[in-house]
């Protein structure tokens, strides 16, 4: 125990002597660090949201008015057995109705169904098919529409009418998704690796500065791990201080900003939003880690003992 704090007394003291590399330290791990508070909630409920979208995209196969019961579940008993197809839902011509009436009156828009003659209904019944996955969703409706005697796609059944999906939009979902994933990993990969050299960069100069101290060190036979310590200490101390930091910053934002829009702003109040609490302790780690690995990358290429 007299060692450890003798570690942290050394690395407390050397930081105080290098204030000025120091506190660039804390500042660049701060930034990081509260850069990264933002962008993974921002990743994680882009992600949750994406994935919620994804799961309401569909096939829906139209039927003609004229289907009778018998060939629509002989014709759903067909499309269950497909492969890759996760549900299949009827709906029929009075659900569909409803369900344009729902939206409409949601959506605060006059319900032009009432303009119907008599109890006409032109929307015809479906089935929503589901494919287990967004990128099979191709190969569900070419088994809905195979390849017929003269080449062309063929309805596996007289009463299908048409076969829609939503093929652009899975396409644009996958390349937006794709897009903020892989922007938001190389801003935080950036973030990260700038604050890997501005850390060693500290612990560089604290070298330099105590580099007769080091040579006493040696001489009086200190082992290696024994004058890489302080160096660590201090390192780890920019960046539990720098993410602390980060994380009062963003304890603050929290309750000034997020926590009185979420009840407007769906993305902020998404189930999938993580916890701040975890987000606390996951930022912290990182900052640690990063001044860790930081420190230690330094010590190893200047400390050869």
């Amino acid at each position: 125990m007299g060692r450890v704090i003798f570690f942290i007394r050394e690395g407390a003291r050397a930081l105080r002597r290098s204030a000025a590399p120091g506190i660039a330290s804390i500042v660049t791990v701060a930034v990081t660090v509260l850069l990264l508070g933002v962008l993974i909630p921002v990743l994680q409920t882009t992600s949750g949201k994406a994935d919620e979208v994804r799961e309401q995209v569909g096939l829906r196969v139209f039927l003609f008015d004229d289907a009778s019961p018998e060939e629509i579940n002989t014709l759903q008993t067909q499309i269950q057995e497909i492969r890759n197809v996760e549900s299949v839902e009827f709906v029929s011509k009075a659900q569909a109705l409803k369900i344009l009436r729902d939206r409409l009156d949601a959506e605060n828009k006059e319900d032009l169904t009432e303009q119907l003659p008599g109890a006409s209904n032109p929307l015809p019944a479906s089935f929503n098919v589901k494919p287990d996955d967004l990128d099979n969703m191709e190969a569900v409706r070419s088994a809905l529409t195979p390849p017929g005697a003269d080449g062309k796609p063929a309805p596996i059944s007289p009463i299908i009418d048409e076969v829609a999906d939503s093929r652009d939009e899975a396409t644009s979902i996958r390349t937006v998704t794709g897009a903020v994933k892989w922007f938001l990993l190389v801003i935080a990969a950036l973030l990260l690796a700038a604050s890997l050299l501005l850390v060693g960069n500290t612990i560089r100069l604290s070298i330099y500065a105590r580099r007769r101290e080091v040579e006493v060190m040696r001489l009086v036979g200190a082992t290696n791990w024994f004058i890489r310590w302080p160096f660590m200490v201090e390192g780890l101390i920019c960046g539990f201080i720098g993410g602390a930091i980060a994380v009062a910053v963003l304890f603050l934002g929290k309750e000034a900003v997020v926590d009185p829009l979420a009840d407007s702003i769906n993305l902020i109040r998404g189930e999938d939003t993580i916890a701040f609490a975890t987000l606390i302790a996951i930022l912290l780690g990182v900052a640690m880690a990063v001044s860790a690995v930081g420190s230690g990358l330094t010590l190893r290429r200047f400390l050869r003992v």
